[in-house]
């Protein structure tokens, strides 16, 4: 109970500036007991950026019942505050988010974290099939509601059965698809942040980026 009061005086305390007046969210660096959860799952040897370049993010969202909750992410610390300002939008904007936990907690899976429909950024990996670093890899990228805004490949295909239903973008078929021009695309615009569902031939729906890859 303690350590839920303090995180709740702490989100406040934080987003005691104008812009952020009446949205709670917390940017630290990340501390051992943060460190603890991710090394050798979300972070390891060799990955491209140092720990200390990674900032661990707590911000305010709407769940699929449109009641607020906490949500953790870790970025690059050239993107906290423009991760805040975008999330912000989608707050005050009513978008609704199915959850928001680090990739760590499906053991550093990607496939795990969409199947449970995870909003996530940072997760040193490759970008599928290749030996490229993923902008994840980074903290400069994050996947928003992956299941309704799934990864279709040039073919009209994507590895997630129940996101089938969603690879027809003609129309919103769930609240939480991302469809382009729509609020959600301008939160993360609004920031410089490119989506992926602009991309030239494969999609990726759920993806925003600081460079736009």
């Amino acid at each position: 109970m303690r350590r839920t009061v303090l995180l709740a005086a702490a989100l406040v305390a934080l987003s005691s500036s104008p812009a952020y007046a009446a949205y709670p969210y917390a940017i630290t660096r990340i501390t051992p007991a943060v460190k603890a959860r991710i090394m050798g799952v979300s972070y390891h040897t060799g990955c491209p950026v140092p720990l200390r370049s990674l900032r661990y993010v707590r911000l305010r969202y709407w769940d699929f019942r449109h009641r607020p909750q906490t949500g953790e992410l870790i970025v690059n610390r050239d993107a906290a505050g423009s991760i805040v300002r975008a999330f912000r939008r989608l707050y005050a904007n009513g978008y609704e988010i199915r959850r928001m936990r680090l990739v760590d907690a499906y053991g550093g899976s990607d496939y795990d974290s969409i199947e449970a429909d995870n909003t996530s950024a940072f997760n040193c990996r490759f970008v599928d099939g290749t030996h490229r670093w993923s902008n994840h890899a980074f903290g400069r990228a994050v996947d928003v509601n992956p299941l309704e805004n799934p990864y279709v490949s040039a073919n009209g295909t994507t590895s997630h059965p129940r996101s089938r239903r969603y690879v027809d973008r003609s129309r919103r078929r769930h609240h939480a698809m991302i469809l382009r021009g729509d609020r959600t695309v301008h939160a993360f615009a609004s920031q410089g942040w490119g989506w992926g569902g602009n991309f030239v031939g494969a999609k990726d729906y759920q993806h925003f980026s600081a460079d736009g890859r």
